[in-house]
């Protein structure tokens, strides 16, 4: 099957297919005498897979470990489930980030809400956004 035939029954375009082929998550394919790619049909279940793994989360790098199993002749499937034990940890710390950025933007915005524009001072730069320094740095230069 030639490239634009991959791509049609993939849903990837020509230029996607190609890059996945470079990165090393596509084997290259035989040419056919005119020097076309000819992929084995197989190629779409493969890069069926590929897009499913990268819905999930999972990197390109983390894809080709898997593929690179799966071309050996292992069973990728306990190091695809570390994975996505890994992906799970990482963005729960990612949600907790967030919650705790989430938290200090509204207070922030509580703060930002009842501060009179006029009250900034030139140490403050931003009397919303003042910070534990520009207190500190009001003592050293009202003793210095």
């Amino acid at each position: 099957m030639r490239i634009g035939e991959l791509a049609a029954a993939s849903g990837l375009t020509a230029k996607t297919i190609r890059f996945y082929e470079q990165a090393g998550l596509l084997p290259e394919p035989p040419r056919t005498p005119g020097g076309y790619r000819d992929y084995p049909p197989q190629s779409r279940v493969r890069l069926a897979f590929v897009r499913e793994a990268q819905s999930a989360g999972l990197t390109l790098a983390e894809i080709r470990s898997i593929l690179a199993l799966r071309d050996s002749g292992e069973a990728p499937c306990a190091h695809v489930a570390d994975l996505i034990q890994q992906r799970l940890a990482g963005i729960e710390r990612r949600l907790a980030e967030l919650r705790a950025t989430r938290t200090a933007l509204r207070t922030l915005a509580e703060r930002a809400a009842t501060t009179d524009p006029s009250s900034c001072t030139d140490v403050d730069i931003c009397s919303i956004i003042a910070t534990r320094q520009t207190s500190d740095n009001e003592g050293l230069s009202a003793s210095g």
